[in-house]
């Protein structure tokens, strides 16, 4: 059975994206144009970036289901998702996109908050006297 898309998953922080490469041009986040669910341009432009990297900006089509984390998060998981599914497309696009970071799920996350103090590290205020 041949599928009419390219499945593949990318992360960061808590985000998690699902992205489909799909035959029609056009980027849908959550059911949105990108562009009205990444508002503000940097996250815009993250989102394109590997798009741009490998010159197939209006040629490919993606459909992503993303969650959890905050905007950023979320735009830099379907960067992530989106440099995978390109891979899948065409193994040529590795050194590129390995070279520009994008393939690296980036490992820092939230440090837990430990017992005893205020927030991760922060030791509630301490008086000699």
């Amino acid at each position: 059975m041949i599928k009419d898309y390219i499945e593949s998953k990318g992360a960061r922080k808590t985000a998690i994206a699902r992205v489909r490469l799909v035959k029609q041009p056009g980027i849908t986040v959550n059911g949105l144009d990108y562009k009205e669910y990444f508002k503000a341009p940097r996250y815009r432009l993250s989102v394109e970036a590997p798009l741009l990297l490998v010159d197939l900006d209006r040629k490919m089509g993606f459909s992503v289901k993303v969650r959890g984390g905050g905007v950023t998060g979320q735009a830099e998981a379907v960067r992530h998702g989106i440099a995978r599914a390109l891979i899948s497309l065409n193994i040529e696009f590795r050194k590129k996109l390995k070279q520009a970071g994008f393939l690296t799920r980036d490992p820092r996350m939230v440090e837990r908050k430990k017992y005893g103090l205020k927030k991760a590290r922060r030791a509630p205020q301490w008086a000699k006297r």
